[in-house]
């Protein structure tokens, strides 16, 4: 009967493994987690763990009003990786504020940064712009102060477009 738990127990663990081993080999999940790991080192010890971020929708460049799901799942994912560093993350999906569009997820405009900081007491807000060319995204994120927008941090990367990319991409434009 030991033996038996041990194997289930030996079986289960190796299964949990074997599914974050698969989540992490996702190139998306992994630039955005890598991404995040550079801007809050690079941020530090100006942007402190222990007050607020918002990490806004990252946008299009062309476009800084539309966004894909893209730039919803980006954002998501580097507020998820931030908040696994122990930055609290302001989520204005909840706070019912007037910056969140419906069907856009949170588009920040130069002119709110200061005012949505303000009402939820922020240190930094993360941006993000990116263009498609060719078989390549390129993404641009920032960490911004809301007080005088300095931008604290900033890292670039490119990610080759595979079919998920694409299928996000290709989302309608909110």
């Amino acid at each position: 009967m030991m033996r038996a738990l041990c194997v289930v127990w030996i079986a289960l663990m190796l299964s949990a493994c074997a599914s974050y081993q698969q989540g992490n080999k996702n190139s998306m999940i992994r630039a955005s987690y890598e991404a995040a790991d550079r801007l809050a080192a690079m941020a530090y010890p100006t942007v402190k763990v222990d007050q607020p971020v918002i990490v806004a929708t990252f946008v299009q460049l062309d476009q800084l009003t539309e966004t894909t799901n893209f730039g919803r799942l980006m954002a998501e994912q580097v507020a998820s990786r931030l908040l696994v560093q122990q930055y609290p993350i302001v989520e204005l999906k909840l706070r019912g504020s007037v910056f969140v569009r419906e069907g856009k997820g949170e588009l920040l405009l130069s002119r709110e940064v200061k005012d949505i900081s303000a009402a939820h007491n922020v240190q930094a807000v993360v941006v993000g712009t990116y263009v498609v060319a060719g078989e390549k995204l390129f993404l641009n994120m920032k960490v911004v102060r809301p007080l005088d927008n300095r931008v604290l941090a900033a890292h670039d990367l490119a990610i080759d477009i595979d079919a998920t990319t694409r299928a996000l991409l290709m989302s309608e434009p909110s």
